[in-house]
């Protein structure tokens, strides 16, 4: 696995690149997010750990400057920022996974191995299972592409997740906290009705215009890609 590194704090990167090497993966230290952009589209990468205060472009502009991209590429976030709303923040802005400092080791291995192995970036093994057509719609799972009735449909980063999800769970009821964990990392339900307004955007664009939405409310618990 090669992953690339974005953190100025040479006792935690000297600590986390011995670590990693030792189980056999190749990393890639950059100290500035500037430094990083160089490497960040490479096609051997599979995965992004990055640090929010960095000297420069901070970790959470950098995310945001490579969605906007259309970079889909797994993002870590490393950070002694541990309030709710700083996870929120990293997590809407685009990044998979929020790790707090100080963190173990273990942890960090298995959340790096958990978002290569769940996001698929590299995996070609599904090249059949890619291109779904639901009504009038035709969706690239490898490309992050969509369209409707032929003309392409320009979904956020966050926005194409959250269908990637439904799409990959259709005709299944999803409660909001499932959601909630898939989409945005966040593993309890802290009272947030963002999962419902990035329904709405979702409907918003996707829906054929006919009176039923492909997008179902489930009263009471939370959505369903219907298909059927």
């Amino acid at each position: 696995m090669q992953i690339l590194l974005v953190e100025d704090d040479r006792r935690i990167s000297s600590f986390v690149v011995k670590g990693l090497e030792e189980l056999g993966h190749q990393v890639i230290l950059a100290e500035s997010a500037e430094a990083a952009r160089e490497w960040v589209n490479a096609d051997s990468l599979d995965i992004v750990v990055l640090d929010i205060m960095l000297p420069g472009i901070d970790g959470i502009q950098f995310t945001k400057t490579l969605r906007y991209r259309k970079n889909h590429i797994p993002i870590l976030i490393l950070s002694a920022l541990g309030e709710i709303e700083d996870k929120v923040d990293a997590l809407e802005s685009g990044a998979d996974d929020y790790l707090v400092k100080p963190f173990s080791f273990k942890e960090l291995v298995s959340r790096i191995k958990a978002l290569v192995r769940r996001d698929g970036y590299k995996n070609t093994s599904h090249v059949n299972d890619s291109c779904i057509e639901i009504r009038d719609l035709k969706v690239d799972l490898d490309r992050y592409e969509v369209y409707k009735g032929g003309a392409n449909v320009d979904l956020s980063p966050k926005e194409f997740k959250l269908f990637k999800y439904l799409i990959e769970n259709r005709n299944k009821t999803l409660s909001r906290t499932a959601i909630l964990q898939a989409v945005w990392g966040i593993d309890f339900d802290n009272n947030t009705n963002v999962v419902d307004v990035y329904v709405s955007y979702l409907r918003g664009k996707v829906d054929d215009g006919s009176d039923t939405s492909i997008i179902r409310t489930v009263k009471g618990v939370g959505y369903m890609l219907k298909t059927d």
